[in-house]
């Protein structure tokens, strides 16, 4: 039988689909690319915000419309399964649904559905880390580790506590074996990954304690060769022992993602969020102070409750002071469950919220061109991903700070996957442009 996996949302979500893929192809079923083929087809999806949500919706009508001509079986996997559970099963087009925890479960489950059983599987397996199967990669180039999953950080807004369970952290060995085994491949980037990589904590069996900034230092010594990111990392834990690794070893990246939410400490009090904009500020200040080439990013929720101008006006403020390299920014919605869901009134009127993210587009718009001209007649190395979408003629490839490059004389000589240097000629506020020297 054919399986299909729609994958909506964050790295977490796409590498739980590669385990997904590694448990059903063990157990005889086959992946296909294409819908009408598939007799299984799985859905994927995010819960933090949403839009994933509401995509996974128009998908699952999208199915619905494609007719009884085949029997399918339709399951939902993920945080939404988690998160909707039962709600999802009045739907008579999905089958089952399963929770980040009980994928080992999925081939009895879909025997079940089979025979036309409903179920649902969504309990949480509080030491389930997945650390026995090796997923089955998107592609040879880069590969993403997990080093931990769930979180203890009860952010008010944030859904992932109660879709994933709290923080388990994953053997030290099992990670150490998966790089090695990427490494023989010959893969030249691995980003570790975790909802909070930085609070990474393991005891062996001989009484040996690891903190992720060990984690990295043993990772980084394996393979010198192999790029090594990280997301994402929380503010209030990043270490200076942390700072002092990324300085050690030149092939841990030059780029950080640390998200900050928002720059109003009235706003990250109620966000739960344990830091204040004084804090972050320092810590970035650090951090660009000892490591003077790091890019950073971060995220961003506006119109969270009750955020007023002079809120909004202090975000502002704040990304003009930091600089960041690339912002993701979210209109602020309710996640049902949530302590804000429950306690805060999202008050805030969908125009102004509109409006206050257009503006910090604007402003990281503007930031990243005049960054991105600096980088004009310099020269930077760049592992080559693929083919440029808008000219298939030219490739593009990933600085080590994360800034993505498109390569206009690339010859038939430079392969995907080759790191190679490139003079920077010309940008946008998204992309550099460059030629191969």
């Amino acid at each position: 039988m054919f399986f299909l996996i729609k994958t909506f949302g964050c790295q977490m979500n796409i590498v739980d689909s590669q385990i997904v893929a590694a448990i059903l192809t063990k157990n005889g079923f086959s992946e296909t690319s294409d819908i009408n083929e598939a007799d299984i087809i799985l859905f994927n999806t995010c819960s933090v915000r949403d839009k994933a949500e509401q995509t996974l919706f128009k998908t699952l009508r999208y199915v619905k419309s494609l007719g009884n001509s085949k029997r399918r079986i339709v399951g939902i996997l993920g945080c939404v399964a988690q998160r909707m559970k039962s709600s999802l099963l009045e739907n008579d087009i999905v089958d089952f649904v399963v929770g980040p925890d009980s994928y080992r479960k999925l081939p009895s489950i879909i025997n079940e559905a089979l025979k036309d059983l409903k179920g649902s599987y969504t309990d949480f397996d509080y030491l389930e880390s997945y650390s026995d199967i090796v997923p089955k990669y998107n592609n040879e180039i880069s590969a993403y580790i997990p080093i931990s999953r769930g979180c203890d950080n009860i952010c008010s807004y944030c859904i992932v506590p109660y879709t994933r369970g709290p923080q388990k952290d994953r053997d030290v060995n099992s990670i150490i074996k998966e790089f090695e085994n990427l490494s023989k491949k010959g893969y030249k980037e691995v980003t570790l990954l975790g909802e909070n990589v930085n609070l990474y904590k393991y005891k062996s069996e001989n009484g040996q304690k690891y903190d992720f900034a060990d984690l990295l230092d043993i990772l980084s010594n394996i393979d010198s060769r192999i790029r090594l990111r990280f997301i994402s990392s929380y503010p209030k834990n990043f270490t200076d022992k942390l700072i002092n690794i990324i300085v050690k070893h030149d092939n841990i990246c030059n780029h950080l993602h640390l998200p900050l939410q928002s720059g109003s400490d009235r706003i990250l009090k109620l966000m739960n969020r344990h830091y204040d904009s004084s804090e972050y500020v320092s810590l970035v200040e650090k951090i660009k102070k000892t490591i003077p080439k790091c890019e950073i990013s971060t995220d961003i929720i506006t119109g969270f409750c009750s955020e007023e101008d002079i809120d909004h006006r202090k975000t502002m403020e704040l990304i003009h002071q930091c600089r960041f390299s690339q912002i993701f920014s979210f209109i602020y919605s309710v996640r049902e469950g949530t302590y804000s869901a429950k306690f805060l009134e999202d008050n805030v009127p969908l125009e102004i919220k509109t409006n206050r993210l257009n503006e910090i587009v604007d402003l990281q718009h503007s930031i990243s061109l005049e960054d991105n001209k600096k980088c004009i007649n310099k020269l930077f190395e760049v592992l080559v991903e693929g083919h440029s979408k808008k000219d298939s003629n030219k490739l593009f490839g990933r600085t080590s700070g994360n800034k993505v490059v498109v390569i206009g004389n690339s010859t038939g000589s430079v392969k995907i996957g080759d790191f190679i240097n490139v003079i920077i000629t010309d940008c946008t506020s998204a992309t550099l442009f460059g030629n191969k020297i």
